[in-house]
């Protein structure tokens, strides 16, 4: 019946959400070929438990790795397509794709399905602002989406409520269905599951169910091993011995772009994105006689200055350290990812502006952009300096903290504090 339900599953929603892709084409159509890849490589798992018994943890890792290599595959395809004008729609599909990591969740696999689904929901948001007055096939992409997560935690809580459930036969398991799935990939000797974050909570769950028997292999502390009673074994070795006078430190990594990698600067056009990376003090970085649906996306820049004329899609700083970013008019946004110490400044106008793990943001408004959304998060140091009429600025600080209160019945609260100080 678990197997019959998740093939539901894949014929309904799943199918929905692909065929809505494809509709869209580009790279939503690619990564929607992935997830397609990620849920069918789920069901050969299902189909193996619903045929054998548990394996052992070694093995069953090993059963896991096609699962966990699409997963991998469709968060590396958002890492490498950064600039793409979808990145939001790739953004939403990769943050929530770890809910298939459901499988070796116990004993409560239902609830990470719904955190999962959340998690993306702050970009099927933007993705919804953005193409809600455009085009309604985007808007209904989301919903297919987060239809097809909702299913899913459905499926968990009716067929596996308590974790996967192994039919605790014996034998080879079955052979995948007919109908031109692709082969599972090869099995690799070692698997990193860092991306699932699972077999730590599993381990935990395991550790936690064993109930009385859990301090059964702890050792009796005895009268003469008690420090208090005992004053000769307070004399051992010093917990931590300092390093020597003068012996070098190691440095601690900075965050944000860290130390710019010894690689040749790119200044180049290719497609619609005009790519931008590992300039090093460069002043004069000039991007000009660009089209509408052009995207600037500048990554792992130091103590460089970028001027865009005209007017484009949007602007993308990602991992940049000291840099600062002219330009015109936007049509879409101007986004700054894991950056430190970087500023903008819009003569025209720009509709949104994202700040997302970035220590020190100056934004410099224009008349025309005081309409501006700020989205931010996971950041510090955010201004905002609106003009006067006198061509002076006035500065206002983007909040940092906030404090949130239960109101009862109605759920939380959130105002954001303001610094006095």
């Amino acid at each position: 019946m678990s197997v019959n339900g998740y093939q539901d599953l894949l014929q309904g929603p799943l199918r929905t959400y692909i065929e809505l892709s494809q509709k869209i084409g580009g790279d939503v159509a690619t990564h929607a070929n992935l997830v397609n890849a990620a849920f069918q490589a789920q069901l050969r798992y299902i189909q193996q438990a619903a045929s054998r018994s548990k394996p052992s943890q070694a093995e069953e890792m090993q059963l896991l790795a096609p699962t966990s290599e699409q997963i991998s595959a469709i968060q590396q395809f958002r890492e490498k397509n950064r600039a793409s004008p979808f990145f939001n729609h790739l953004s939403a599909i990769s943050e929530s794709i770890p809910a298939l990591g459901w499988v070796a969740i116990a004993p409560t696999p239902a609830p990470y399905v719904k955190e999962m689904n959340d998690a993306g929901q702050f970009y099927t948001n933007r993705v919804l602002k953005d193409w809600k007055e455009k085009d309604k096939r985007h808007v209904e992409w989301c919903r297919a989406w987060v239809q097809l997560l909702s299913d899913l935690q459905a499926y968990v809580k009716q067929y596996h409520t308590t974790g996967l459930v192994w039919s605790g036969k014996g034998g080879a398991p079955p052979p995948p269905p007919p109908g031109g799935m692709p082969p599972p990939p090869p099995v690799l000797p070692e698997v990193d599951f860092s991306n699932m974050t699972l077999d730590d909570r599993s381990a935990l769950f395991a550790e936690i169910n064993q109930g009385e028997n859990i301090t059964s292999n702890l050792r009796k502390v005895t009268s003469d091993m008690q420090t208090h009673k005992n004053p000769q074994l307070r004399q051992g070795p010093a917990p931590f011995k300092a390093a020597p006078r003068g012996a070098p430190m190691k440095q601690l990594p900075q965050p944000g772009a860290g130390t710019l990698p010894d690689k040749p600067p790119v200044f180049t056009r290719d497609g619609k994105k005009w790519l931008i990376e590992y300039q090093k003090g460069n002043p004069n970085l000039v991007v000009e006689n660009a089209d509408m649906n052009n995207v600037v996306y500048m990554f792992r820049c130091r103590d460089s200055a970028l001027t865009v004329r005209g007017k484009i899609n949007g602007v993308v700083l990602d991992s940049c350290t000291k840099c600062a970013v002219v330009f015109d008019n936007l049509v879409s946004s101007v986004e700054f990812v894991n950056c430190q110490s970087v500023q903008m400044q819009v003569l025209g106008k720009v509709p949104t502006i994202s700040i997302d793990k970035t220590d020190g943001c100056q934004i410099y408004l224009s008349p025309e952009s005081l309409g501006v959304e700020i989205v931010s998060s996971k950041s510090s140091e955010m201004n905002v300096l609106v003009p006067k009429g006198n061509g002076d600025y006035t500065e206002h600080p983007i909040p940092e903290q906030f404090k949130t209160v239960l109101k009862g019945a109605a759920g939380l609260t959130t105002t954001p504090v303001e610094n006095k100080g």
